[in-house]
């Protein structure tokens, strides 16, 4: 089983409800453009090889069509189908099946075309019925406010109750929500005081936790388990928005997918899909591109297929170390001792020293350790000081940091001045990483900060904000960094100027 978000697979035929660069004779969108999408789209659907899957952003049924008669034509041919046909809807929901299709129905959710339709297929696997539905909820541009998305959860569990009790099903698609959306919902968008549709509608968290697969076997109806959880933190991601990571793509389970009884989950097969052509060569989503007004004809997608394995035969545990639920309390000085944390980590009363872009640097307390908070500060202001839950930590090349990092609690403002280093009593050889130091003079050369007949290593993050050699400069924001050995690391051109 597996769900992929094709971005916007339209055709070539013009219908008054597509998106304005994907009218038909608009923006480089022609039939030549639509057949390298069909043959795109279909290269990663051959390479994915699922049995079963789930569709997102496909135009109508007459696009879909002219999907399948491709992966006929190359060797992946799908005997079966299914769509939503929301009346007025630019795109659509869809379902790919080699078993075949008894019955399709929809979840309407709103009468607003802007509002797609939940599509429920139930396939024969080989004499056992299961049911799937296919998502894409609302997303989170364009007023995506959260109760936006309570109301596809709402939809979506009403007609779960309304199932018999044994009746076999699963869920997946693109719910545009973290698997934590709990914690990772954007002030901007929370019109339902922290109540979200993931975690706390569709019930994949009871109480302050997100349900473990260990407890599923005794879970009631209506709870639900999200597979991300079978993955390691740093690897919990299918989709990447201006470089930030999200878990949106989702395949989520109730508690007969672990009941020995008709279909079941095959344990610890959820993945994400990572062909490498579906990378650039720095790394980012190969999607599909548009550049300067025109399709160019280059890409696949911006999110990347997740999948898992299914079984006739029973579910089979394992004994896994025991879910973490305590939340213990540390400070920073403790992370330094661990290499990797077993469980999450509550850190009270950080304050941010020093932030840029999705980066900072915190401290708890002045005299204490400061660590780095990398690429998970986003929520997050220089000078104010907050509660976090820390899920992840590591040493990048002896840089201590968190990677993965959540903002509970945000505390009172506070004067940052006792915080950072004073360059008139500053020794180079008693430093430790993770200090931010401010309004220092000295001289750039080769490639290191000279001063008072001491020096250290000075790395710019803009290669092109390199000073000439020789020349005099004044910080006034450094973080004392380290990539092998202490460094002194500045960020942007603000953070220092050249003195005559």
């Amino acid at each position: 089983m597996a769900t992929y978000n094709v971005e916007n697979l339209f055709d070539a035929v013009y219908d008054g409800t597509e998106y304005d660069i994907y009218i038909p004779g608009k923006h480089n969108w022609d039939q030549r453009t639509v057949e390298i999408k069909l043959n795109h789209t279909a290269e990663v659907i051959c390479d994915l090889d699922a049995d079963i899957l789930g569709l997102q952003e496909v135009e109508n049924s007459s696009i879909l069509r002219q999907l399948l008669s491709r992966l006929d034509r190359v060797g992946c041919p799908y005997r079966y189908s299914a769509i939503s046909r929301k009346k007025g809807a630019a795109i659509q929901v869809a379902l790919l099946s080699r078993y075949p299709v008894i019955r399709q129905r929809e979840i309407q959710v709103s009468y607003s075309p802007r509002t797609r339709n939940i599509l429920e297929v139930e396939v024969d696997i080989k004499g056992d019925p299961l049911t799937v539905f296919v998502n894409h909820w609302k997303s989170k541009a364009y007023q995506g406010y959260e109760s936006k998305r309570i109301a596809y959860a709402k939809a979506l569990q009403s007609r779960i109750a309304k199932m018999p009790e044994q009746k076999e099903y699963l869920i997946l698609g693109d719910f545009n929500s973290d698997y934590n959306v709990y914690l990772t919902l954007e002030e901007k968008l929370n019109d339902t005081r922290g109540r979200t549709a993931f975690n706390d509608v569709l019930r994949t968290r009871v109480g302050p936790y997100l349900v473990e697969e260990e407890d599923m076997a005794k879970a009631e109806k209506g709870v639900h388990y999200t597979l991300w959880k079978e993955l390691p933190v740093e690897e919990r991601w299918s989709h990447k928005f201006f470089g930030k990571r999200s878990s949106m793509d989702q395949i989520v389970l109730p508690g007969n997918m672990f009941d020995g009884k008709g279909v079941d989950y095959v344990n610890n097969s959820f993945r994400v899909f990572k062909a490498p052509y579906l990378f650039t060569k720095k790394g980012y989503i190969n999607r599909w591109e548009y550049k300067n007004g025109k399709h160019r004809r280059k890409g696949y997608s911006d999110h990347l297929p997740v999948y898992a394995y299914f079984d006739r035969r029973p579910y089979k545990g394992e004994t896994k170390q025991k879910a973490f639920k305590t939340i213990e309390k540390k400070r920073i000085d403790d992370l330094y001792a661990m290499e990797s944390l077993q469980g999450k980590i509550h850190l009270e009363d950080v304050t941010v020293l020093l932030k840029r872009g999705r980066n900072a640097v915190v401290k708890q307390h002045i005299n204490g350790r400061g660590i780095y908070l990398y690429g998970c500060a986003d929520p997050l202001k220089e000078g104010h000081t907050y509660d976090l839950l820390v899920e992840s930590i590591k040493s990048y090349k002896g840089l201590k940091e968190i990677t993965t990092a959540y903002k509970l609690k945000e505390k009172a403002k506070t004067n940052l001045e006792a915080y950072y280093l004073n360059p008139a009593s500053l020794n180079f050889q008693k430093l430790q990483q993770n200090e931010v130091i401010r309004d220092m003079t000295g001289l750039y050369k080769n490639g290191r900060f000279h001063r008072d007949g001491k020096s250290i290593p000075i790395h710019f993050k803009k290669r092109e904000l390199t000073p000439k050699n020789g020349s005099r400069l004044k910080i006034h924001y450094g973080h004392i960094g380290y990539y092998k050995e202490l460094q002194l690391v500045i960020y942007s051109k603000d953070d220092f100027e050249i003195l005559e």
